[in-house]
């Protein structure tokens, strides 16, 4: 019988830590060998960052943005170790460092885990492709909990990029994090953001394509923070088979090019 694939969770005291321990300790393929969190968190289910990677052939981390990259660079510094960063706020300096350590390991880095999510992703690109800027605008809602820190959302500047990607532009030539005050029209061609924060929503993200004539909305609504979590698990269990890389979901999933 094969042995489980040993994994590590960072951030093991949040949310969704706390559900990838769940989603590995239900699995006979895969088992929790280690929990490490911040420095100084005191609980006695956690050991220290070193101990944690020495025991562990993949690290499942959903932490912070500065953690995350300082873990990729520790990780990468080992050489044997395979990381699933879902994280999401990233600068872009703090994701070149991420990319350099995938240089020697195996790392997916997803703004989301879900399925569904990633088929929509597919979907918003193959519909910004075949309308036009000229006569649809495109607006990404999203909507999550009041503890989330960053806006818009990981999932949000994925289903934007890939807007972009199927309009053929950079995103950062026509995304609109905000409006306030005296706007004015609105461009020709602009992606926008439309960001609500509330409550205990998981997570709740809408591509609306409008026209004079006609709305449509392609959205995906998460039920179950446990989605994300075995998303994640099975990146790592996918991970820890792949050579050294950046990788996402789409790779992860086998939807590279075929939606």
């Amino acid at each position: 019988m094969t042995a489980p694939v040993r994994f590590a969770v960072s951030g093991a005291l949040g949310r969704m830590g706390q559900a990838v321990v769940s989603v590995l300790e239900a699995r006979s393929d895969a088992g929790v060998f280690a929990c490490f969190d911040r420095p100084g968190a005191d609980d006695p289910r956690l050991v220290d960052r070193a101990s944690a990677l020495a025991a562990a052939q993949v690290v499942v981390d959903f932490s912070t943005p500065q953690a995350s990259m300082e873990l990729a660079q520790v990780c990468a510094a080992r050489g044997d170790i395979a990381l699933v960063i879902g994280s999401t706020g990233f600068d872009a300096a703090q994701v070149a460092v991420i990319d350099q350590a995938a240089r020697s390991i195996p790392i997916v880095r997803a703004g989301n885990f879900s399925l569904g999510v990633n088929m929509l992703l597919g979907l918003v690109e193959q519909a910004a492709r075949a309308l036009a800027a000229s006569d649809y605008d495109i607006e990404v809602f999203e909507a999550h909990h009041r503890r989330k820190v960053d806006a818009p959302s990981g999932t949000a500047i994925m289903l934007a990029q890939a807007a972009a990607e199927g309009r053929g532009v950079a995103l950062e030539t026509v995304a609109r994090a905000a409006r306030d005050g005296i706007t004015g029209a609105r461009p020709t061609g602009e992606i926008g953001y439309s960001v609500m924060r509330g409550g205990g929503i998981i997570g709740e993200h809408a591509v609306v394509f409008a026209a004079d004539d006609e709305i449509l909305t392609l959205s995906h609504s998460a039920r179950d923070r446990s989605l994300f979590a075995r998303g994640a698990v099975e990146a790592g269990l996918w991970a820890v088979r792949q050579p050294p890389g950046a990788y996402d979901m789409q790779d992860v999933l086998g939807l590279r090019g075929r939606l």
